[in-house]
Parts: C-alpha cells; structure tokens; sequence
C-alpha cells in the first residue's frame, strides 16, 4: 500500500477503466487486508484516506468471476469500514428512490 494520489489515480484510470474525477469512491486494500486506502473526487480536490488495523483483518467482499470490481452503497462501506462481514449480513426489502444526476453546471467565459 505505498501508492499515493497519482499511484491511485492511475489504478482507477488504467485497471478499473472508471473515471477518477467521477465523485465515485474507491477503495483498495493490502494483500493482507489490515490496510485500506480510500479515494474520492470532491469537485476541488482528491482526497486519500487511509486506516490500518491495530488488530485483525477487514473482511473484503468477494467480486464476481472475473471482475475486479465491487459495487458497494453507502450502507455497505460504512458496515466494511467498522468491521462487519457483509457475507454474514442479509438486507432486508427497502423502498429506495433513484437519484437523480447533479446538473451539469454550465462554466461561464473569464
């Protein structure tokens, strides 16, 4: 876990074929998962975020057969963040409204 903002930033353009600069959070871990880091977009700036685990391990999900991606909700992140196992966890049927896109925002002329 030595990378940094461009080691990162170059994972998610490269690897993942994802936009960094979408608002879209990214997370990866160490092989030996007490170590994570964290990247976002936050319209001014990346972000990187790290936590290591005095004790134990992060319980990572399992991708699907060949993808190198997982798609977490905000719920999701937050349960993995404090330690919980989501294979052990079940969601229960919830109504959830669709978001809508943010508006693009038009940039004036200087």
């Amino acid at each position: 876990m030595r990378k940094g903002f461009e080691g990162l930033y170059g994972l998610v353009r490269d690897r993942l074929q994802r936009d960094p600069l979408s608002g879209h959070v990214f997370l990866f871990c160490n092989a030996q998962r007490n170590r994570l880091k964290l990247l976002v977009w936050d319209r001014s700036g990346l972000w990187v975020c790290a936590k290591r685990l005095a004790k134990g391990r992060f319980h990572w999900p399992e991708s699907a057969a060949g993808e190198a991606t997982v798609f977490l909700s905000h719920e999701e992140l937050a349960m993995l963040l404090g330690g919980i196992d989501l294979a052990q966890t079940r969601p229960r049927r919830w109504y959830r409204h669709a978001v809508a896109r943010e508006p693009e925002i038009a940039q004036k002329p200087a």
